[in-house]
């Protein structure tokens, strides 16, 4: 496992927190898409999201200095990067079996924002239908292999035993908004039951306060923070006080690896919700 990669993004993320930016509550950029890459025009996919989009600017495209070279341009004097990460396969021998086995590796990229750039040549096109927004219920209705949903309850949950989610009434939400990302968390938690995507977390979940309980809780939120964004809705009543940032900057820096894993996760139960076939992709540069 390279360490150097995970820390270099948790110093990153625990940076924000400590200045009181949630990077994961950073409203979404609806008409003009999430972060994608210029040259490829892949989108960015797990922690690159959230740390593109804590960046502020307003175009969402971004590239490497090698390909603002390959573009006929440079990086402004001066400009900083962001860091991004994505996975890589390495082939290793397993020493019982002698059978080859292939490892993921995070590995270390650094990006600039088109904005940082000048004199870009030959720049692709861009496709603007790929940024088209979803509606929420329209999310929740096609989700594949869905869990039941029971309204009527005095607060939101998710069960694994019965694989049920709980959700009071619409109209208990000051949004419909706020609603819909309350029901996001908690699809978000359903897609870790052993019939969709297996996830340790939720299968073994040992009770409010665990180890297991608190990384759940943080792809549940990065889950619904994914979904909110692709249905162009922006949830404005989440609790950012001093005690919900101490907590996640507790955890963070006693965990280097939770906020790439989380993430990960997160991006898997999303695309699992969205019902897209995600499992070839990596993240690149």
């Amino acid at each position: 496992m390279n360490t150097k990669s995970y820390d270099r993004i948790t110093e990153r993320i625990v940076s924000l927190l400590e200045q009181g930016t949630v990077p994961w509550h950073k409203p979404w950029q609806v008409t003009t898409g999430l972060p994608r890459n210029l040259v490829t025009k892949r989108p960015y996919r797990g922690i690159n999201t959230f740390l593109l989009m804590a960046m502020g600017y307003e175009s969402p495209q971004w590239l490497t200095f090698r390909q603002a070279i390959q573009l006929g341009g440079s990086v402004k004097k001066g400009e900083k990067s962001c860091p991004v990460v994505f996975w890589k396969s390495m082939e290793v021998t397993n020493k019982t079996s002698g059978e080859v086995e292939k490892i993921p590796f995070l590995r270390l990229y650094h990006v600039f924002n088109s904005v940082q750039c000048e004199g870009l040549k030959n720049v692709p096109a861009t496709d603007e239908t790929a940024f088209a927004v979803a509606k929420p219920a329209e999310i929740v209705a096609k989700m594949p292999q869905p869990p039941v949903i029971k309204h009527g309850m005095r607060e939101a949950f998710y069960s694994p035993p019965d694989d049920t989610v709980g959700m009071p009434e619409k109209k208990r939400f000051a949004t419909e908004d706020g609603y819909h990302a309350a029901l996001f968390h908690e699809l978000v938690h359903s897609t870790g039951h052993k019939k969709r995507l297996k996830r340790q977390s939720v299968m073994d979940r040992n009770g409010f306060g665990s180890d297991p309980y608190c990384k759940e809780e943080l792809v549940a939120e990065l889950g619904s923070a994914f979904l909110c964004g692709h249905s162009g809705i922006v949830e404005r009543t989440i609790d950012n006080s001093a005690a919900y940032l101490k907590g996640w900057l507790t955890r963070l820096k006693s965990d280097g690896t939770l906020i790439v894993y989380a993430a990960a996760q997160a991006q898997k139960a999303a695309d699992y919700i969205l019902g897209r076939n995600m499992e070839n992709e990596v993240a690149h540069e």
